[in-house]
């Protein structure tokens, strides 16, 4: 009997005892899981080369597991038919994906959680290419997973080989082992996943869960439906068992740049969107339904995620994306947030592509801050970052040169943009948000004099849970330098303790009790530095 602790990944591998003219698709693998408390699900099976196949399953189920495998060629003995039995164990150990199990949606839909039911804050950071060997394993990858630990991140959003910004099949998207698919889309190439492999274990084991994009949009209509829907079967069984995010495409219904990959020009815009929807949609529901796992599912949208699908029940949650022109972008970006938050239809929301640190030569750490800050004070579950020269993972040697379009978005290698301080910043925001009890926080714009609104969006930001305590993000580019600002309806029977929050250094600056006049109001006092404030009021 196997044996393996609580939510982490058990594998087995057969070999087939018939030889197929294309592995890939001629057969099909799968196995029948009865499970401690009676339930029975099916989990997939993969092609690992040659003649290999390979199951992989975790659960949080402790006891006895019963498995039987299921061949689509019944006849093949190497394959069908085989029993095992595993056992599994309490885990022991500190990774927080093993102690409380992988993510889904909240019950309020506000927010994601663990299996277990602890709220998950989502901070991520932005690695599209970095499967390719541009980020060198193990060295590259380790330093860089090592920094976004350390730093509070927990989520890497990473492409499983597909990429953006590159024509279909460019060496830039390859690995050690090549490219992730034989040219004419005949047949996937497991070596290449073998590469993606040591790195997505990596991930999971270091506690950063992978938000796995499938590939980006345009590949749709460039490879066709039924390869896309081969290649994300593909990605279910190999990947999850892991504690993973599928995000079902990347700009899911922007055509490629030019147009050039496909020659396609039959459909007009419009008509392309309504089909590559009504495509995301089939093939969301293809990954629902087959996934035993229920692993959390989104989608990566040119604005809107909820949009990028005819049927967004399927979604668990909706990414944003929000701008990349530094202080023109704030505005909007606000503006998206707030109206996602607001929705009837509950959905977390991540601003997932804003802004990338560096990106053309501006975005730097202001305007981290300030995005960080701004989504999470108006409702957001969490804030994905990006720096440029991560993203593509530009290297020193090789830059990753120019994009279809002909220009490149920059040259910063990803060595030096992991060590830019707005991914620090961001980190210190998230750290100091989980003192408190974050997912209960809502918007309260009666708290504060000049508060966002939909007419100014370069103000201040109030949160918090009333009675409890009050966090007020005091952005300097919004004309609050001083800090100083009134706080207004603070209730007669609460004692509030102030303190301004240093978003930049982390440091605290007290300011002793709240006493509020008749009107229920205080002014908080002034900082002596020009700069972002946080400031607090706590409950005694």
């Amino acid at each position: 009997m196997k044996q393996v602790m609580a939510n982490c990944m058990m594998e087995w591998s057969y070999i087939s005892s018939k030889q197929y003219g294309n592995p890939f698709l001629d057969v099909a693998l799968h196995a029948k899981v009865i499970q401690p408390d009676g339930t029975t699900i099916i989990i997939p099976g993969f092609w690992a080369g040659e003649n290999i196949w390979k199951l992989r399953y975790s659960s949080s189920q402790l006891g006895e597991h019963h498995l039987i495998t299921i061949c689509s060629d019944p006849k093949n003995d190497g394959l069908h038919g085989y029993q095992d039995t595993l056992y599994v164990d309490s885990y022991k150990g500190s990774n927080p994906l093993y102690v409380h199990g992988g993510l889904q949606k909240a019950d309020n839909g506000r927010y994601l959680q663990h299996e277990d039911g602890t709220p998950f804050f989502w901070l991520g950071d932005t690695w599209w290419m970095g499967f390719t060997s541009r980020l060198q394993w193990p060295e590259g990858f380790e330093t860089l997973a090592a920094d976004r630990i350390e730093k509070g991140f927990t989520v890497v959003q990473i492409v499983a080989g597909l990429y953006p910004d590159m024509d279909p099949f460019d060496d830039r998207g390859a690995n050690e082992a090549g490219l992730p698919w034989d040219t004419d889309f005949k047949s996937i190439r497991p070596e290449y996943f073998d590469m993606a492999d040591l790195k997505i274990a990596h991930l999971v084991h270091s506690g950063l869960v992978p938000c796995l994009v499938g590939c980006w949009g345009f590949f749709l209509e460039f490879a066709g439906q039924a390869v896309i829907e081969q290649h994300w079967d593909y990605l279910l069984a190999r990947y999850g068992a892991y504690p993973v995010v599928w995000c079902m495409a990347g700009e899911a219904l922007m055509r490629f740049y030019t147009n050039k990959a496909t020659g396609n020009t039959e459909k007009t815009n419009d008509e392309y969107k309504v089909w590559a929807r009504k495509g995301w949609t089939d093939i969301t529901r293809r990954i629902k339904e087959a996934d035993p796992y229920h692993r959390p599912i989104t989608i990566h949208p040119t604005q809107y995620g909820h949009e990028m699908v005819d049927d967004e029940s399927l979604l668990d949650l909706d990414m944003l994306q929000t701008g990349h022109s530094s202080f023109h972008s704030l505005s909007p970006t606000v503006s998206m947030v707030r109206k996602a938050v607001n929705r009837e239809t509950a959905l977390p929301v991540i601003d997932s592509e804003v802004c990338y640190e560096g990106i053309c030569g501006t975005s730097y750490q202001e305007i981290q801050r300030f995005t960080f800050w701004s989504c999470m004070l108006t409702g957001a579950c969490g804030h994905t970052y990006g720096a440029n020269g991560i993203w593509q993972m530009n290297t020193k040697e090789k830059p990753y040169g120019p994009s279809p379009h002909g220009a490149t978005w920059g040259n910063t290698p990803w060595d030096e943009a992991y060590r830019l301080p707005g991914s620090r910043q961001v980190g210190i925001g998230k750290k100091f948000l989980c003192k408190f009890r974050w997912w209960e926080f809502t918007s309260h714009p009666e708290w504060i004099m000049k508060h966002a609104a939909d007419d100014q969006n370069l103000a201040a930001f109030a949160s918090g849970i009333p009675g409890q305590v009050r966090v007020i993000f005091l952005p300097f580019l919004a004309g609050f330098g001083w800090g100083q600002t009134t706080i207004k309806e603070i209730e007669a029977d609460i004692q509030y303790r102030a303190y301004y929050f240093d978003p930049i250094e982390g440091k605290e600056y007290d300011l002793g009790l709240v006493k509020s006049d008749q009107k229920g109001e205080w002014i908080s006092g002034k900082v002596t530095i020009f700069q972002d404030w946080v400031l607090v009021l706590e409950k005694v």
